[in-house]
């Protein structure tokens, strides 16, 4: 049985978690791949993508999955770090790269 004050720390923790996943959608990482830049956000949704005029149209795709993908990576990141101490009240540890 759970008890009040078990219940009251579930409920801050939760609230915490939702006040986090706010604070993530607006922080913005960026990365680019030679003239393809995109920016997401820390929630890991596209914000934006430019493309510079001068790249070939032929490379676009791969540029384009190269520097979403390092996006993500430094979203990821983000995210984790933000993460770390709400993981830990919850008995949750973040594994260690």
């Amino acid at each position: 049985m759970v008890s009040f004050s078990q219940a009251k720390d579930m409920f801050r923790i939760q609230r915490e978690a939702k006040r986090i996943k706010k604070e993530l959608k607006s922080i913005h990482v960026e990365a680019e791949a030679s003239g393809v830049k995109v920016v997401v956000s820390a929630e890991q949704e596209v914000v934006s993508i430019t493309i510079d005029p001068s790249v070939p149209r032929e490379s676009v795709p791969a540029l384009l999955i190269d520097a979403l993908n390092r996006a993500f990576k430094k979203a990821q990141l983000v995210s984790a770090e933000k993460m770390k101490g709400i993981m830990a009240q919850m008995g949750m540890a973040m594994p260690e790269e």
